[in-house]
């Protein structure tokens, strides 16, 4: 009875913690990730006040969170929107990928970490978050804007990734050898493509069986299928995320949007608790040795995310300003980068991989929705400075001017 009471005073103590961090960070006008993992690592290993009897129920809490997430993300496209991406944005997420994977994977190897927690990191600095893009496109009005569909495609493609990344991940990070991992990996991909083919050859199917006018037995059949999937896909080493990430993608119509609004209280709560677990099994004495490690992939990360949105941009037609804003937008990591961390802590990899990524990602967390809104306005300074010492002596428009019109050109719909 004393330790079901002292349960109930620690999560209670949580999750009223997390609201009050939620409400502060909308308040300041940015996400509450990085406030929930301060909250972990003042709680966790090395903290101010470790949990004791709740921590087991957290854990599961922090699972549930991360089928929660990707379910909401998958419930976002359709499959033939998952297609249409990929005929023609594809050369887009290739340099994605290139970008802003190498790096990691430079960092890893540099630090002495091998070659699976240079693939690991790899996916740690390559995802931007979409949770947090979303919520900065509505914050700063942009959703009608030119770049807004290019920045969303980016981030289907980099969703759509994780599809076989994380399978990938985790057949590496079993370490059952060449062959038998090699075995794993044919698996896990198999699995994955044959789900994929079915959410979208038989979608409408699967969300005719699913719909129903009562919320209560619509909110129980998704819920129930989607941990059903992605347990059966965890047991058969495909990654309980991505078999959430496919449901969602199978499910469209009115079924999505009904799912999406009954499962949206619920993803916010267990999301945050796993960002707070994953505070928890991160000391907090061990983010110091790798804050500048951190720091320097973030700075080289925010450059490249940058370019790609800008070289993405350009492809599109869209003119100098909405290029800038698109690379601003698109810095921001979060839940997919703790998601890939979490795995190879779990699977124990290194030591010292969990602090950095908890590191880099309350970085660029933070300064993602900075980049967003100033990464334009500072290029349109740098040009004009730029321009002003290469100024002619005499007569005609200068370079600055030329400069600065092509910055200051108006996007069609008519925002500055």
């Amino acid at each position: 009875m004393h330790s079901s009471a002292v349960f109930l005073i620690e999560f209670g103590a949580i999750i009223l913690g997390l609201g009050l961090l939620g409400r502060l960070a909308a308040r300041l006008s940015f996400s509450p990730i990085p406030l929930y993992l301060l909250a972990g690592l003042a709680f966790g290993e090395g903290g101010l006040l470790p949990l004791g009897a709740s921590e087991e129920f957290v854990a599961i809490g922090a699972e549930i969170g991360v089928v929660l997430l990707l379910l909401m993300l998958g419930l976002e496209y359709t499959a033939s929107d998952l297609v249409s991406n990929l005929r023609t944005q594809y050369p887009a997420g290739i340099v994605d990928a290139t970008l802003n994977a190498l790096p990691g994977a430079v960092m890893a190897l540099l630090l002495g970490w091998g070659p699976i927690a240079a693939v690991v990191l790899a996916g740690i600095t390559w995802i931007s978050s979409s949770g947090v893009i979303a919520k900065v496109l509505g914050d700063l009005g942009r959703i009608g804007n030119r770049e807004t569909p290019v920045i969303l495609s980016i981030l289907v493609l980099e969703d759509l990734s994780m599809a076989v990344y994380l399978p990938v991940v985790t057949a590496l990070l079993a370490g059952t050898g060449l062959a038998a991992g090699s075995v794993t990996l044919a698996v896990a991909l198999g699995v994955a493509g044959l789900v994929l083919l079915l959410a979208v050859r038989f979608g409408r199917h699967i969300s005719r069986f699913v719909s129903s006018d009562d919320p209560e037995k619509l909110l129980l059949v998704v819920l129930g299928l989607t941990l059903l999937v992605a347990g059966v896909a965890q047991q058969l080493q495909v990654s309980a995320a991505v078999g959430a990430f496919l449901v969602g993608i199978a499910l469209s119509g009115e079924v999505a949007e009904g799912a999406h609004n009954l499962l949206a209280p619920l993803r916010d709560l267990f999301a945050a608790v796993f960002f707070v677990f994953f505070g928890l099994h991160t000391d907090p004495a061990s983010i110091p040795p790798v804050l500048l490690p951190a720091l320097a992939l973030a700075v080289v990360t925010t450059l490249t995310k940058i370019a790609t949105g800008y070289w993405a941009a350009r492809r599109a037609g869209i003119s100098a300003k909405g290029r800038w804003r698109a690379g601003g937008t698109l810095v921001a990591r979060g839940e997919f980068s703790i998601v890939i961390a979490g795995l190879a802590v779990t699977a124990g990899i290194d030591s010292d991989l969990g602090p950095l990524a908890t590191a880099y990602v309350l970085i660029l967390v933070v300064l993602g929705p900075l980049t967003a809104r100033y990464t334009e306005p500072v290029a349109r300074r740098l040009a004009g400075l730029a321009g002003r010492r290469t100024a002619p002596a005499a007569g005609g428009p200068s370079p600055a001017e030329d400069g600065e019109a092509a910055l200051l050109d108006q996007d069609p719909v008519g925002r500055s």
